[in-house]
């Protein structure tokens, strides 16, 4: 009885205001309305200020259309990369210890703290005309920088830490005792790593890749700097809105950038749909009653 009464107290103690509550939700929402619902409306109202006909035109246009096409073609390259190098690292750093482990995970989280613009002048100083590089893939007629390989080394720099900092907390919490159980029932590492660790990680790592397809879309400074702004061949999406908005063509650009916006919240539902099925799987889980052993 007296544990019940000194809970109830802390409970209160600790319990705002009704009214602390309601503004501070308000506040909430507010903010959101003003800086993520309004800009959003806005993108799209400019975007069909001229009609529907005037926007599927500018979406068509040649130009508008390559840098969709490429925009594309660089997230179905780098995401499948990074997914690779994600779940490799995050392997590394969580299932084993190893001199330089401190210094891989500050690696990882490098790109995090580099500016996109100083990591898209990097690789201009390597493969760059007059880099470390540039001379030889001259002589080899192949080209990096003002190129689609350029845009895809700078994309996959800049998304490269999503993967693997969505699983290396994950893979830590979980331990090794289920893949050292399977290895001792004489699993291989492969069937180990498909049959137990990709199921424990499988929510993690959906939503990784998903936080990286959408940054990989939207990038921005690092694509900038290696791509050469070359119209119809280097553009992404980001670079084709900027061009048309210098040349005072605002209806194109924000059509361009509505696509933009809208994929964004594509990925946003699908991040969303992402939670709720893990949400319900652990409340199936926990719900689920042990199985009982045999007499």
């Amino acid at each position: 009885m007296s544990q019940t009464l000194t809970a109830n107290k802390v409970q209160a103690s600790t319990t705002e205001a009704r009214w602390i509550r309601r503004s501070l939700i308000g506040l909430a929402l507010l903010f959101m309305f003003l800086f993520l619902v309004l800009p959003l409306a806005a993108v799209f109202t400019e975007a069909l200020r001229k009609g529907l006909d005037a926007y599927l035109e500018a979406l068509k246009e040649p130009d508008a259309w390559s840098a969709i096409r490429l925009t594309l073609i660089v997230a179905a390259v780098a995401v499948p990369l990074n997914l690779v190098f994600g779940v490799a690292a995050a392997w590394a750093i969580a299932k084993y210890e190893f001199k330089g482990k401190s210094l891989l995970t500050t690696l990882v989280d490098l790109p995090f703290s580099v500016s996109p613009v100083v990591a898209g002048l990097v690789y201009v100083l390597v493969f760059g005309a007059h880099g470390w590089f540039g001379p030889w893939l001259q002589a080899n007629d192949i080209k990096i920088v003002f190129a689609v390989p350029g845009i895809i080394l700078a994309t996959v720099f800049v998304t490269f830490p999503f993967i693997a900092r969505e699983l290396i907390p994950l893979m830590q919490a979980q331990g090794n005792e289920e893949e050292q159980a399977a290895i001792v029932l004489g699993a291989t590492g492969w069937q180990t790593f498909w049959r137990v660790t990709l199921p424990n990680i499988k929510w993690g790592l959906l939503y990784g890749v998903i936080l990286c397809n959408a940054r990989a879309m939207g990038e921005f400074g690092a694509v900038s700097v290696v791509s050469g702004h070359i119209r119809g061949q280097t553009n992404t999406m980001p670079l084709h809105v900027e061009i048309l908005y210098n040349e005072y063509q605002s209806v194109a650009a924000f059509a361009v950038a509505s696509l933009l916006a809208l994929l964004a919240l594509v990925t946003l539902a699908i991040k969303s749909f992402i939670e709720w099925r893990h949400a319900q799987e652990i409340q199936v889980s926990a719900n689920t009653p042990p199985e009982q052993p045999a007499h």
